[in-house]
């Protein structure tokens, strides 16, 4: 098939780089976004997300004339739904921007088109949310329309290398449905586009994100028992990662981010019987938080009236993205224990963050405060000197959730230097 005008719906972390990235490659692109903001932002110039190349690479399509923004679907040859499906509070997948996108599709969809889910869903979501939606149409997916499921694959600071450079998993409702999305894809994908049903490819989307999951699950677990046994989980991983077939990955602070701290719940949704290795990596991850703030109790005592500056609230290192970030977890308990908490991150310095205190330069977080708190490890960071933050602080208190401080160096500046990880008869080097 060859397409000409494409419908994006939803100008997100992924939405917006696919809408730019067709666009700039010669193909007409309506993107839509439900939120009144994105549309005025992007109308007017602006951006409202940061990933490294963005702003060029949009300002490039809305210059070509090949994408315009808009905040309804229109008539086009193909539909991409690149909605959020964050959870509920009850771990269960949130499906209504989904739903809705679909329903806006209806009005538009004419017999041939295709449309491409490549939000993150549980599976048989295509076959048994999207289609029935569809079909309100009078068209049948699959015959009068083609339908697909073709999930994103990208790491944020890297998305738009790897939105084009990697291979794509494109699973159809019937075979004819994947080759109409090969076809597309293929307009700018430089990998390989591989072909196979649309429940499958939900379910490697899945299997993908829940496989880093239990990994770090089982490196957090790692750095528990460390603790416990009194030595340094960061050489032991070390020691351990010279075995030819072994990886271990980083422990840390918790996981975050809209995949790998969400998507795992989908499958523990769809089978919670089966799951169990998954709900328990989960459960592990999840309690990080909790465990960064009792190390904190159990080295520095009472909590309550400490000033704490935390440095870093993004999910993880050299990104923007604030969703579901183990570092806004750990301040806002840190608060519940009545410290008073004062944050800075570099990348979001104009955010609200719920109740958490932003300091514009890092010298004002550190201002008077007790206890310094690492919890991402952006490279800002990365050359702190211990002792313009010993001037800085009240108290040489660190709590390095990242393993990002070199201890001798700090501890020659006066520090008390407690590391995730490192239990108390491990405290020597680094």
């Amino acid at each position: 098939m060859k397409f000409q005008k494409i419908c994006v719906l939803g100008l997100g972390y992924i939405g917006l780089p696919t809408a730019s990235t067709f666009a700039t490659h010669g193909v007409q692109v309506i993107g839509v976004d439900v939120n009144p903001d994105v549309v005025h932002t992007l109308r007017n110039g602006g951006l409202h997300i940061q990933e490294p190349g963005l702003r060029t690479l949009v300002q490039a399509a809305l210059r070509s004339g090949n994408l315009t923004i808009q905040s309804q679907p229109a008539e086009a040859e193909a539909f991409i739904i690149a909605v959020p499906t964050p959870f509920r509070e009850d771990k269960l997948a949130d499906l209504r921007a989904v739903e809705a996108a679909s329903h806006a599709i209806v009005p538009v969809l004419q017999k041939g088109n295709l449309v491409v889910l490549e939000s993150t869903s549980p599976p048989l979501t295509t076959l048994g949310r999207v289609a029935p939606i569809l079909e309100g149409s009078g068209w049948k997916s699959g015959e009068d329309f083609y339908l697909a499921y073709v999930p994103e694959r990208v790491l944020p600071g890297s998305i738009l290398r790897e939105l084009i450079e990697n291979d794509r998993v494109i699973g159809g409702v019937n075979r004819p449905s994947a080759e109409a999305a090969r076809d597309l894809y293929s307009i700018f994908v430089r990998g390989e586009l591989l072909l196979t049903d649309a429940t499958t490819a939900e379910m490697v989307k899945l299997m993908e994100n829940t496989y880093r999951d239990v990994n770090i699950a089982v490196a957090n677990e790692f750095a528990r028992l460390a603790e416990r046994f009194g030595i340094n989980v960061w050489e032991a991983i070390e020691l351990a990662n010279r075995h030819p077939r072994v990886n271990i990955l980083r422990p840390g602070p918790g996981v975050g981010g809209h995949c790998i701290s969400v998507d795992p719940w989908f499958l523990v949704e769809a089978a919670p019987d089966l799951a169990n290795l998954i709900r328990t990596a989960r459960e592990v991850n999840d309690g990080q938080p909790y465990h960064v703030v009792e190390l904190a109790r159990q080295a520095f005592g009472e909590l309550k009236g400490l000033r704490i500056a935390a440095l870093g609230l993004a999910y993880k290192a050299d990104v923007d993205d604030l969703r579901e970030s183990p570092a806004i977890e750990i301040c806002h308990l840190f608060q519940q224990a009545g410290a008073e908490v004062i944050a800075f991150e570099p990348y979001r310095q104009e955010a609200q963050v719920d109740g958490i205190p932003l300091a514009k330069e890092l010298l004002r977080a550190l201002q008077g405060a007790d206890l310094l708190v690492l919890l991402v490890a952006h490279r800002h960071f990365r050359s702190l000197s211990p002792l313009s933050v010993a001037q800085a602080m009240r108290r040489r208190w660190a709590l390095d959730a990242i393993n990002l401080l070199n201890r001798s160096d700090w501890e020659r500046e006066g520090f008390q230097v407690v590391k995730l990880g490192e239990g108390l008869k491990s405290k020597r080097g680094r």
